[in-house]
């Protein structure tokens, strides 16, 4: 059996599919595991550290994918990517399928089974396995730390003998994964935080935080959330309420950062240019959705567009932005779950194609795609 873990040439992408830790662990399991040259520099890991934990280096892409089992990556392969693999190849990465079937129907034609860790399903079983709560996690910390960047003033108030700093106030619209440690880490720095959700079970959440909660309490409110924990979408009559309720609250912020994503949908707008124009010159808002069209009216992937006074930052891959921290983590969500495919007595690969994690995952298979979201 034989990982490939190919540089990642997604760009802007600082992240890498394994780790030295990852690497033994694969070993261990009966793998062997190739990995290209200078993939995870830019996470800080270099070559004699992966070769220390058992991986052969390849100098080149082909020479690492050719005749590989199983390709751990962190974004989707191209159709040049997948040229180079071999057909029945097993493929793990975020391929973030929606608004890019011409590239999943690459990959299909290529002969790979290609597995989009973003479709792992939210039970007990498969925590472990979560890229979308790894990875949210640290996008939310990194949000606060790019606001502070572009903030013109301190977070904290400090009380000195030439008079008081005032606090600043921080809004997080979306209470999620990357919204709760936005939050945490936005009162580590001082600020006074509110936040808002559509998802009634969000609001204890908040608050155990130390923020404020934020919405129209309503009925609609109260049944705003699937089976799944996920945010539906809701009535024009409820958008209408709820976004005079934040205009009149964003007034008052200072930073304002934004994280609302429904799977499969673009990202919905949540802040007017009428609500940006509204809040004071030196206010700072951080888009997180700006990948998915952004919940800011205005917002500028991988720019920081300043209207008025107020910077709208749309960095994109925020968790990219801390490479180190996030590679470690996704590193160890592929690690789990490829080990559900491997049959440990024998140790050879074995996916269980009716396995619920196998089925929820994959997308591609013998020149098909076979995932029902996306033949709808």
């Amino acid at each position: 059996m034989k990982i490939a873990v190919p540089v990642e040439r997604f760009p802007g992408e600082g992240r890498v599919a394994a780790t030295p830790e990852t690497v033994k662990k694969f070993k261990s399991l009966g793998f062997e595991v190739v990995v290209e040259t200078g993939a995870g520099l830019k996470s800080r890991i270099v070559d004699a550290d992966f070769q220390a934990a058992g991986a052969t280096l390849a100098a080149t892409q082909g020479e690492a994918l050719g005749d590989a089992d199983v390709v751990l990556m962190v974004r989707r392969p191209t159709a040049a990517d997948c040229a180079t693999m071999k057909k029945g190849a097993l493929v793990i990465a975020m391929l973030d399928p929606h608004g890019h079937m011409d590239e999943i129907r690459a990959i299909a034609d290529a002969g790979v089974s290609a597995f989009s860790m973003e479709f792992m399903p939210r039970i007990t079983r498969a925590q472990v396995m979560d890229v979308l709560s790894s990875q949210a996690n640290l996008a939310g910390y990194q949000a606060v730390i790019e606001a502070a960047n572009a903030f013109d003033r301190a977070f904290p108030m400090m009380m000195t003998a030439a008079g008081t700093v005032p606090a600043a106030r921080v809004f997080v619209m979306g209470a999620g994964v990357a919204g709760l440690q936005a939050i945490a880490t936005a009162r580590r720095l001082g600020a006074v935080v509110t936040a808002t959700d559509v998802r009634p079970a969000a609001k204890e959440q908040v608050e155990s935080l130390g923020a404020k909660f934020v919405a129209v309490e309503d009925d609609e409110f109260k049944q705003a959330e699937t089976a799944a924990g996920y945010a539906k979408p809701m009535s024009a009559e409820y958008q209408a309420k709820q976004a005079a309720l934040v205009a009149e609250h964003i007034k008052k912020q200072d930073v304002v950062i934004t994280t609302a994503l429904i799977p499969g949908r673009p990202a919905p707008k949540l802040v007017s240019a009428a609500m940006v124009a509204s809040m004071k010159p030196g206010s700072v808002l951080v888009d997180l959705a700006v990948e998915r069209g952004g919940n800011v009216e205005g917002a500028v992937m991988d720019e920081v567009v300043e209207i008025g006074g107020v910077k709208i930052v749309g960095t994109p891959n925020l968790a990219g932005r801390i490479a180190t921290s996030a590679s470690s983590l996704y590193a160890k969500n592929l690690y789990a779950f490829l080990e559900t495919m491997v049959d440990k007595a024998s140790k050879t690969l074995a996916p269980k194609w009716d396995d619920e994690l196998v089925a929820a995952t994959l997308v591609t298979k013998d020149g098909a795609i076979v995932h029902p979201a996306l033949n709808s």
